[in-house]
């Protein structure tokens, strides 16, 4: 079979791969569709992602959909023909952190497409992959492989705002208007909030967010003054939260996060440590959190999703061919011209 395998930096082929099979407890699952990932995007760049180095070939690919073709001996609940949105994370379900139920945490999580372990935790972006019967959530036939592939994302995005607290009737600031932003946008707005705001660099993001409904976008490159205005009586924000894995993003934030107020990370951070204005953290008594993946937000996104709960489809820019890879991953790091790209075969 074909599956997308980074094997350096910029060097991401369509390889030849073995078939898989599925084992006690596991399903087989064909591709349906794959969003590409700003994580993909670094190993493709950088060849690492934060911390998370390359050291042997890795198949790319975390946001997946597809049906499922096999079932392996003693599941029940699937069926062969069924779509499902597949669940990227591989907990133990043993250690002392998925038993209270923070399952992200794993002493030994295997999440797909991760580099954060060796050997490597190999991805989805194949004609098909295997996963514990536990790890695929079925949605309707109806439903686009693509839509069901945002699943991930937006569990990411669903961890980031638990993780911000009760915010209903609440201000929020979020750094960054790519996917993860534009969905904290949509869920922010669903949870409650009462006033939106959201930076970028890059306008046509932003113009995207007008259209979500996001109450104020700014280009900090171009109107950093408006975010500044935000900086009076020691801050306007209850809650800001970081997409975009700049130190110099988060740094703005403090800023304008009021006192008493909090602060969310999501964005992976480049290697090595990030100042923070630790006296300023005291002195507004700011908390500072972060918001690693997801654990039992996966079925709240594919309910979400299902219901139709919120829009996605500001995020949904383009479906390409898996023959096509890297034009796609080319389209995908291209901030003017999309937000989610989706492979399939």
């Amino acid at each position: 079979m074909k599956a997308a395998v980074i094997h350096a930096a910029k060097d991401l082929r369509l390889d030849d791969r073995p078939e898989p099979a599925a084992a006690p407890g596991e399903v087989l699952v064909r591709f349906g569709a794959g969003g590409i990932c700003g994580s993909d995007l670094s190993y493709w760049g950088k060849g690492r992602v934060g911390d998370f180095a390359l050291r042997e070939p890795l198949v790319l690919g975390h946001e997946i959909s597809g049906e499922i073709e096999q079932l392996g001996e003693g599941v029940s609940g699937l069926a062969i023909g069924q779509r499902v949105a597949v669940n990227p994370s591989r907990p133990c379900l043993h250690c002392d952190f998925c038993r209270i139920g923070r399952s992200n945490l794993c002493r030994n999580m295997r999440f797909f497409g991760s580099a954060a372990i060796y050997p490597h935790v190999q991805g989805g972006f194949s004609e098909r992959l295997v996963c514990r019967a536990d790890q695929a959530f079925p949605v309707p036939d109806a439903m686009p492989f693509a839509k069901a592939a945002l699943a991930e994302p937006l569990s990411v995005a669903l961890h980031g705002i638990r993780r911000a607290g009760d915010i209903l009737g609440k201000t929020v600031l979020i750094a960054g208007a790519g996917p993860i932003g534009l969905l904290l946008a949509l869920a922010a707005r669903r949870a409650g909030a009462s006033f939106i705001a959201i930076t970028d660099l890059v306008d046509e993001p932003l113009a995207l967010a007008r259209g979500a409904g996001v109450d104020e976008t700014i280009n900090v490159a171009t109107q950093a003054h408006k975010l500044s205005a935000f900086e009076a009586d020691k801050g306007t924000f209850d809650v800001s939260l970081e997409a975009t894995g700049s130190p110099l993003a988060l740094a703005s934030l403090f800023k304008v996060t009021r006192p008493g107020g909090r602060v969310v990370q999501l964005g992976m951070m480049p290697p090595g440590d990030i100042p923070v204005p630790a006296n300023m953290l005291m002195a507004r008594e700011i908390d500072f959190v972060g918001a690693f993946r997801f654990s039992g937000e996966f079925q709240t996104a594919v309910d979400w999703l299902v219901a139709d709960r919120i829009d996605v489809a500001p995020v949904l820019s383009a479906e390409m061919p898996m023959d096509r890879l890297s034009e796609a991953f080319e389209l995908a790091v291209d901030r003017k011209q999309s937000i989610k790209v989706h492979l399939h075969f």
